[in-house]
């Protein structure tokens, strides 16, 4: 193996789901130990614990999910000297959790009552009381909110005595009923077979319509009508992410036995998801709320700190709003969302002005980024509001959905959200001379550098994998699984094996190293990045108009 030169704090990090090659984390640690020991970091999305929806984010424990992992293959990341990153999901847990079932199956007398959000609880004296069961609040508590779905964000739950309890649901929920038959309510409501099985078309096509049981017309049946809700009800099946209670003890404790437990797996670093919900209060935004955020990060921080875990804090905000800056002055990592955008729109307006903007204001305020191109979700382009001018952002969204890209708007409205889902690849148009012109300025940008599995291997578009995940299943077309076969068979092509080199020299060479110094320049469609230490220099030049790049190195 090579020994690296680049130290663990800006050495490349691989990033993947468990099951992204070879179809577990074994086989990703395989396709590890075939590159020369390059990335100092692997990033493992949290699929790999015990989880349901969301494709990891929605967890059920942080175990580790026995399908795609166990604790030889984190031993065998330990022996090839790679450090974890992985995720906490702050915000939420899956309705799975072993403390959400505890509610369901005790309720009040639950140890967890207070784990999640009780909305009634929550909005108790801010609103009025709905014909449904939960507190709609007043106009002047939800004005200033931040929504991530169109509704309240609330999941009405069976309780044991058989009645219904809302739970804040900020994120995902999937609300499921089985397919009534006619003998279903032949038998609960004494129903003729002919009646009952018109009576189970109507019923079924409305579910399926996603008409809540209380709004279905059960035509001449009016009469049994409670007994057909109460009945329907009682079969619903229901997954979600509830929202967790920070002021209940049980959650900080909670908190502290999950990050002593990635502490243990090995992580280094603890990727904070969601955390900007958690902290909640009536008539607040309930997003990022100032000061209670910053109070809640610092206490997560205190106990990361027991063991020795850095913190990556994930949020997109735009750029003029300066989020990522109080994030670094408060003396967090930053995710670099900018320089996916901004890369895209330098090539395809052939200008460097907007990138060396961006480097020297990392420069300037010191901030220490993770940066990528690539990643599980989508390329953030709200993120580049008041850096890059708003028409050059609508321009720049245009390209990537003409070469296939899907648009993703939190409540339909562009205005609120930019982001494309699409392969980095397929939004510089499949085009190998961008794609690697992309990775080298971005193997030269200050911090540290993420590089998604499939952005190695030039991974198109996947839109067969966005149709068999059906509604909501956008995020797909950039999360293909590779075989070893497939994986393998890359690492012969000029794509792969250029951008193999490049991260190799990131890691290996001695001018990146700690205490380096950046210089950069440039006009127009051309630009220079160079890096110094001692005696030792590495300086790339590129060209946004011709797509190309050359790299120089020196040893004095």
């Amino acid at each position: 193996m090579e020994n690296l030169t680049t130290s663990d704090k800006f050495g490349p990090m691989l990033n993947a789901y468990p099951d992204s090659i070879g179809g577990c984390l074994s086989g990703c640690i395989d396709f590890l130990k075939s590159l020369d020991n390059i990335f100092t970091d692997f990033y493992v999305l949290p699929s790999v614990f015990d989880s349901d929806l969301d494709r990891g984010f929605s967890v059920i424990s942080y175990d580790l999910n026995r399908e795609l992992a166990d604790l030889s293959d984190l031993s065998e990341l330990k022996k090839l000297n790679v450090n974890l990153k992985l995720d906490f999901v702050l915000n939420h847990a899956s309705v799975l959790s072993k403390q959400f079932r505890d509610i369901l199956k005790k309720g009040e007398s639950s140890e967890y009552i207070d784990f999640f959000i009780d909305w009634n609880k929550f909005w108790s004296g801010c609103g009025e009381m709905t014909g449904e069961g939960y507190i709609q609040p007043d106009e002047k508590h939800l004005k200033d909110m931040h929504f991530r779905k169109p509704d309240l964000p609330l999941l009405m739950v069976p309780m044991p005595d058989g009645t219904e309890k809302p739970y804040w649901n900020t994120f995902y929920q999937e609300v499921l009923y089985p397919t009534f038959t006619a003998e279903d309510f032949m038998l609960v409501a004494d129903m003729q077979y002919s009646s009952a099985e018109k009576l189970s078309s109507i019923v079924n096509e409305a579910l399926k319509s996603a008409i809540q049981p209380e709004e279905i017309n059960f035509d001449k049946h009016i009469e049994k009508r409670h007994t057909l809700i109460k009945f329907i009800k009682s079969r619903k099946r229901f997954l979600g992410q509830m929202d967790l209670n920070i002021e209940s003890p049980k959650v900080w404790e909670f908190y502290k036995e999950t990050l002593c437990k990635l502490a243990a797996y090995g992580a280094k670093i603890v990727r904070l998801d969601a955390f900007a919900y958690a902290p909640k209060k009536p008539g607040a935004r309930n997003f990022m709320n100032d000061p209670d955020t910053w109070n809640y990060l610092g206490k997560i921080r205190e106990i990361a700190s027991d063991y020795e875990l850095s913190l990556l804090p994930e949020v997109h905000a735009e750029y003029a709003a300066g989020l990522h800056e109080k994030l670094s002055d408060e003396g967090y990592l930053i995710y670099d969302f900018f320089l996916p955008g901004l890369l895209i729109h330098a090539m395809e307006k052939n200008t460097c002005e907007y990138i060396l903007h961006w480097v020297g204001d990392i420069q300037k305020k010191q901030l220490s980024t993770v940066s990528m191109l690539g990643c599980h979700d989508g390329i953030p382009l709200l993120d580049l509001r008041g850096l890059l001018p708003e028409t050059e952002i609508e321009d720049t969204i245009k390209i990537i959905v003409e070469r296939g890209g899907y648009v993703k708007d939190i409540l339909g409205s562009k205005s609120m959200y930019y982001q494309v889902n699409a392969t980095y690849f397929s939004a510089l148009g499949e085009d190998v001379d961008k794609m690697l012109l992309a990775r080298a300025v971005h193997i030269f940008m200050p911090g540290k550098p993420q590089i998604w599995y499939l952005d190695l291997f030039g991974g198109k578009n996947d839109y067969e994998a966005v149709r068999l995940a059906g509604a909501g299943g956008h995020k797909e077309i950039n999360r293909t699984n590779l075989s070893i076969e497939q994986a393998n068979l890359s690492l012969s092509s000029d794509l792969t094996a250029k951008q193999l080199d490049l991260i190799r020299l990131r890691s290996t060479c001695p001018a990146f190293g700690d205490g380096a110094t950046l210089t950069a320049g440039g006009k127009k469609h051309q630009m220079y990045l160079q890096w110094d230490l001692d005696c030792n220099t590495a300086r790339l030049d590129v060209d946004f108009k011709a797509y190309t790049y050359e790299i120089s190195l020196n040893s004095k």
